[in-house]
């Protein structure tokens, strides 16, 4: 049962997701994707498809591994362990030796959160989101700190939520008429995305212990594609004097499926932006000259009445702080890294412009209201013109291309729609 073509289904051979299905009546364990079908590994496991591996490693028990609700016990497993569970499950499909049994049709099962996730830090490393974000929430000048470290803060695990999913409009205090203006409390007049992707820790790095760059490769599981809401008029009252808090913390969508960071290495790239004065501290800099960069590409679009836009295109090489400096960075204090962690890249935009010249890499809607791009379709008046209505929903996507420009590897969707304020 080899993986079809992106053009149909983005789950191909050379992809297997990670995930967590249920079925009716069933409790929820992990699954990998492979075109319009799920594989239970727990039943899978059952089998003995994977009795060698165990044999070779101890005894793993993957029936029970695969038989839990979330997949930290798996990502906590050696990588080497991981990467020939995955060969061996590549194997059998590529043969026909899956059970009929363990397959499960993806439009018949229910997805759920894939991992425990006891953190989530969001990082704010794209130079040119912070170009075209110069206003009134950030300064006309990127500060100088902003290109010696990566920039993050520490955000809520509680209000990450599975595709699809729904996120009442959130209430809080704003500047009524601008900044420094008589505040109030009420919905949010400037509900935005932002256009991120996601990667998970998986072998954990103790507290009072640090991680160097070379060996971040082991400890990330996989990426999924990210959404970290944003009220912008809620966040121009809190970023001072210590930045975003309820205007971040309401609501952050991913997708179900983790893309594992073995298939995404044939990706490795150099960074849109290797060049660097000052240059990384060493404990940022890595001996490979890929540095951790990924070439993903990366679409956003706007459904409203029934109607499709696309807002933007990105790709993740374009971030100055790489994911593997990124995690680096996090773990360079001693706080300590645990299984099933989310790390956030933040906003990722770029530099492209249309045939107009119009910038088309913008990772927000506060970017196109900055630049007066103008994507977005007509509004209802009901709130701020460029922002997302009640109604609205956000659709991000993410995929990988061979040397031909085909797509060969997909992340799935990102997706979430705005409901009216409670």
């Amino acid at each position: 049962m080899p993986g079809p073509t992106l053009d149909k289904r983005p789950f191909t051979l050379a992809n297997l997701p990670w995930g967590v299905i249920s079925t009716l009546g069933t409790s929820p364990r992990c699954a990998v994707a492979i075109g319009d079908h799920a594989v239970d590994l727990a039943q899978y496991a059952r089998a003995g498809r994977l009795a060698d591996i165990s044999n070779e490693h101890g005894g793993v028990e993957f029936d029970l591994v695969f038989g839990k609700p979330e997949l930290n016990t798996f990502a906590a497993l050696d990588w080497s362990l991981r990467k020939a569970v995955r060969m061996q499950i590549q194997k059998d499909l590529q043969d026909g030796a899956v059970p009929e049994y363990c397959l499960q049709r993806l439009d018949e099962v229910q997805q759920h959160l894939p991992m425990r996730m006891g953190g989530f830090s969001d990082f704010y490393t794209s130079l040119e989101h912070c170009q075209n974000c110069s206003g009134e929430m950030a300064a006309a000048k990127i500060p100088k700190n902003w290109f010696y470290a990566p920039s993050v803060y520490n955000s809520r695990v509680s209000s990450i939520l599975p595709t699809p999913s729904t996120i009442p409009r959130p209430s809080n205090v704003y500047f009524k008429d601008g900044l420094d203006s008589e505040p109030t409390y009420g919905p949010t007049r400037r509900l935005d995305f932002e256009l991120e992707m996601g990667y998970y820790v998986s072998k954990p790095v103790p507290w009072g212990e640090s991680m160097p760059i070379a060996e971040a490769q082991e400890h990330i599981f996989g990426f999924c594609l990210l959404n970290d809401w944003s009220a912008r008029d809620h966040q121009l009252f809190e970023m001072r004097p210590l930045g975003p808090f309820h205007s971040k913390g309401f609501g952050t969508s991913i997708s179900n499926w983790i893309v594992p960071l073995e298939a995404l290495t044939p990706y490795s790239c150099t960074p849109t932006h290797a060049t660097r004065d000052p240059p990384p501290f060493p404990h940022l800099t890595d001996p490979s000259p890929s540095t951790g960069a990924l070439d993903i590409k990366l679409r956003v679009s706007l459904v409203r009445s029934g109607k499709t836009h696309e807002l933007s295109t990105s790709n993740l090489k374009y971030m100055f702080w790489t994911p593997y400096q990124q995690l680096t960075h996090h773990a360079a204090s001693g706080c300590g890294m645990q299984t099933g962690d989310l790390i956030g890249t933040g906003t990722i935009s770029g530099a492209g412009v249309n045939e107009m010249g119009v910038k088309r890499e913008l990772g927000c809607l506060y970017e196109v209201e900055m630049t007066g791009a103008g994507v977005m379709p007509q509004g209802s008046g009901k709130y701020q013109e460029g922002y997302l209505e009640d109604g609205d929903e956000v659709v991000m996507e993410g995929w990988c291309e061979d040397a031909e420009g085909r797509k060969v590897l997909g992340f799935g969707e990102c997706r979430g729609r705005i409901a009216e304020p409670k």
